[in-house]
């Protein structure tokens, strides 16, 4: 792989596959191998968090991690495997063994044309395992089935919120107080990109501790408004352009090591 990113692109328009040509691509897989998957879930995020907060956050951090490096982001896989979730209205989950076609699949077709470097960056804890599997049986199937690209393709899962940076940049906003679901990091990122979701802030009272994660019933039990020890009402719309700068800076090196690797 070449270490050389593509450079910075004027706006995020410039690198979204869903707007280029079938020779635009062609064109910039001359100069690089790598494209950007964002993957979220489509899932409830407490009282006042917004269903799709996994999958807009995701393409946040990967558009602008796109621009500021040029390498191309696909359009968003909104749903992701939140089955636990399903007790909560609107929650739409996959299966894992959906989600393991699914993200087997897309990674087959990039590589199909050539793109070697399979970059995901991840919003949603869920999607960890599944995906992982799903890289695993990618590159079994790459190889029977003879693709030129099957003895250089790598596949890497960058879960933003996950990140050193993030994670010390939660803690010294928030605290304990961060919990594990519905978080003030993730909604702040969400309040910073729409703001008509600041009107569903509102003080709630003491989350339910962080604990077990089993089925749907289970969950409304232990969890019952959907929070795991989390104070979102603790986010601003300044926290998230923040949190999401120092999101896109750390996964950038992330990125840029991964495309130079052997």
């Amino acid at each position: 792989m070449n270490a050389t990113l593509p450079g910075p692109a004027a706006n995020t328009e410039a690198i979204r596959l869903a707007l280029q040509s079938w020779p635009d691509v062609e064109a910039y897989l001359k100069g690089c191998k790598g494209i950007i998957i964002p993957l979220g879930s489509t899932e409830q995020h407490g009282p006042t968090g917004a269903i799709g907060t996994d999958a807009l956050t995701a393409e946040a951090v990967a558009l602008e991690l796109g621009r500021r490096s040029g390498v191309l982001v696909t359009p968003a896989q909104a749903y992701g495997m939140a089955e636990h979730h399903l007790g909560f209205a609107g929650t739409m989950s996959l299966q894992p063994a959906t989600l393991m076609a699914v993200m087997h699949d897309l990674v087959l077709s990039l590589a199909t044309h050539g793109f070697e470097r399979i970059f995901v960056v991840n919003g949603h804890g869920g999607n960890m395992a599944t995906t992982k599997a799903a890289f695993a049986q990618a590159y079994g199937t790459a190889a029977s089935r003879g693709l030129p690209v099957a003895s250089k393709l790598r596949c890497r899962l960058s879960n933003w919120f996950m990140a050193g940076p993030v994670m010390r940049q939660a803690r010294e906003l928030y605290g304990d107080r961060e919990g594990q679901h519905a978080t003030p990091s993730e909604i702040a990122v969400t309040l910073h990109l729409h703001d008509s979701l600041i009107t569903k802030q509102r003080p709630l009272p003491e989350p339910a501790p962080c604990g077990a994660i089993h089925g749907p019933a289970d969950f409304r039990r232990r969890y019952p408004d959907g929070r795991m020890g989390s104070d979102p009402y603790l986010a601003t719309p300044e926290h998230g352009a923040e949190l999401l700068d120092t999101a896109v800076s750390a996964l950038r090196e992330d990125l840029e090591t991964f495309l130079s690797a052997a």
